[in-house]
């Protein structure tokens, strides 16, 4: 392997859903002979495409993009298999001569870089047979009476066994951001950010999403790991005319929204996270680069 450039820094951009991520950093990596790695637990699947807004071929056309299409549906995903998987192409693209951005809005897959987090070992097997017999009401049951903070999804059995068996392992990390890394985050007006939301939500039905939602159901099980989250199993609903069309959409805006919110809450929580409109982080990042050559 090429040697690692380690004078070149790290470019991190955070941000809600649909507040501009992905385009900012296109056009900074294109100027400045970067590449991207997304650090988001959705578009990590392949063939999960439009209900995931995951980059365009025509955008990841113009940037390479990494982070995507690695895994299937069908496969359990965590933030220590993103941590590996993200270090080893920041190696990459630095002995590349190259400079690494990391963009995305899932927070742990973000912090477990850039606050080099050390994960716990796996649990053991007598933890593991205890609890996973046990019903999701029943686990939800458990983690309330014993003080555990419920995960994103408290309907996602692996997320609820993850926070219990974990729940004694908090995950050790540095106080401090790793060196020659900024970070910077994208605020957008609520009323912005509402009809982006909006917008985006029409274009997925205008793309086609209720179709990739029949094949991906049909390929891979609407039980699997990934068609648990997101946006499918409403698509669902609408494919088994539970809802119509309309609700469909409402439903969709609102999960949306309610991602947003989430990802804030966590984001608020570092103090390292320079915040400003998207003009400001992009003349923020580029007077950063320009002091470092």
């Amino acid at each position: 392997m090429a040697t690692v450039n380690e004078s070149l820094p790290l470019i991190v951009i955070v941000g809600p859903t649909a507040s501009g991520k992905t385009s900012l950093a296109i056009k900074l990596a294109e100027e400045y002979g970067g590449e991207i790695i997304c650090a988001d637990s959705r578009t990590v699947y392949r063939d999960m495409n439009i209900g995931t807004a995951k980059p365009t071929a025509e955008e990841q056309a113009k940037v390479p993009h990494w982070g995507v299409d690695i895994v299937s549906p069908k496969e359990p995903y965590n933030a220590a298999l993103f941590q590996q998987y993200a270090m080893q192409k920041i190696d990459e693209i630095r002995s590349r001569d190259r400079i690494p951005f990391l963009v995305g809005g899932t927070g742990l897959y973000v912090d477990a870089i850039i606050y080099e987090y050390q994960f716990p070992e796996p649990a053991s097997e007598e933890l593991i047979a205890k609890f996973e017999p046990m019903a999701i009401p029943e686990l939800i049951e458990y983690c309330v009476n014993n003080n555990i903070e419920l995960p994103r999804n408290p309907k996602n059995k692996r997320h609820l066994l993850h926070a219990i068996l974990y729940k004694d392992h908090l995950n050790q990390r540095k106080n401090t951001i790793i060196n020659n890394t900024i970070v910077v985050g994208i605020t957008t007006n609520k009323d912005t950010l509402h009809q982006r939301i909006v917008d985006r939500t029409e274009q997925m039905f205008a793309d086609g999403v209720v179709e990739e939602a029949k094949m991906l159901g049909k390929k891979y099980g609407w039980e699997s790991e990934a068609m648990t989250g997101n946006i499918y199993p409403i698509l669902r609903q609408y494919i088994d005319q539970k809802i119509d069309l309309e609700m469909a959409k409402e439903q969709i805006i609102l999960a949306d929204i309610h991602l947003a919110k989430r990802q804030m809450t966590w984001f608020r929580r570092n103090p390292q996270i320079v915040w400003s409109t998207t003009s400001e982080c992009r003349q923020r990042i580029q007077n950063y680069l320009a002091s470092e050559q």
